[in-house]
């Protein structure tokens, strides 16, 4: 058996660190410099313009960091879609009033949550949205995590879209770079597991489809990110 047939999951150091620890500070910033070259920003914007047919008036990031990939995200699609609601969600306060105030320069309204994702959406009775988004966020749950979360989503929007690690050989081979780009420890340990911890094939899909959505599209986007968007079965907001 391939070592990477099967996900592994191994608790990150960045989960375990205080916010202001200088090795986490050093590690997002890091993180920010991974997520350029993975293009993921430019993944996400893709699936938005693939996939939401219409201006969306409410999005739900989940596990939204501090905030800047979205930002990113919102720079490339505020021509097109120029006023939204965007609710960010984070067990770790990292947000500030610039990022805020950088919305709002996009048009955006901004509105942040501190809260555990299972535990927010077990309580927001009656929160509704057209779309929620994720990035490199699924990976730190087991299926059966996976399948809970999934169960609480579906019934929150229409559309859900991911873009997570690709657990692939060549993506494992590119962690180890890091160094190069003089990643620190913290990073170069949580990348490699995160890699052990991503996606392939259609296992999103197999869970999404067990919570009682329905598949849109499943693949890997360039060396090494999977994209998942899946549907709602029922109108959100409605009982499944």
């Amino acid at each position: 058996m391939n070592a990477l047939d099967q996900r592994i999951l191994v608790p990150e150091i960045l989960d375990r660190l205080a916010a202001d620890d200088p090795r986490a500070l050093r590690s997002r910033r890091d993180l920010a410099r991974i997520n350029a070259l993975m293009f993921q920003a430019a993944i996400m914007t893709s699936l938005m313009r693939k996939f939401v047919a219409k201006a969306p008036g409410r999005i739900l990031e989940i596990g939204a960091g501090d905030g800047t990939f979205m930002l990113k995200v919102a720079r490339r699609m505020a021509r097109d879609w120029p006023k939204v609601e965007l609710t960010m969600l984070d067990r770790i306060d990292l947000f500030t009033p610039k990022l805020a105030a950088d919305f709002a320069g996009l048009g955006w309204k901004l509105e942040t949550f501190t809260a555990d994702v299972f535990d927010w959406a077990q309580k927001a009775d009656g929160e509704a949205f057209d779309v929620i988004t994720v990035n490199l966020f699924l990976h730190h749950f087991d299926d059966a995590r996976l399948l809970h979360l999934f169960s609480l989503l579906v019934r929150r929007a229409p559309l859900l879209l991911a873009t997570e690690p690709l657990r692939a050989g060549l993506a494992l081979a590119a962690s180890r770079l890091l160094p190069a780009i003089g990643a620190n420890d913290v990073t170069r340990h949580d990348a490699a597991q995160s890699v052990r911890a991503g996606f392939r094939g259609s296992e999103l899909s197999d869970l999404w489809n067990a919570a009682g959505g329905r598949l849109i599209e499943e693949r890997r986007a360039g060396p090494f990110s999977h994209v998942f968007v899946g549907a709602a079965s029922t109108p959100a907001g409605n009982p499944q």
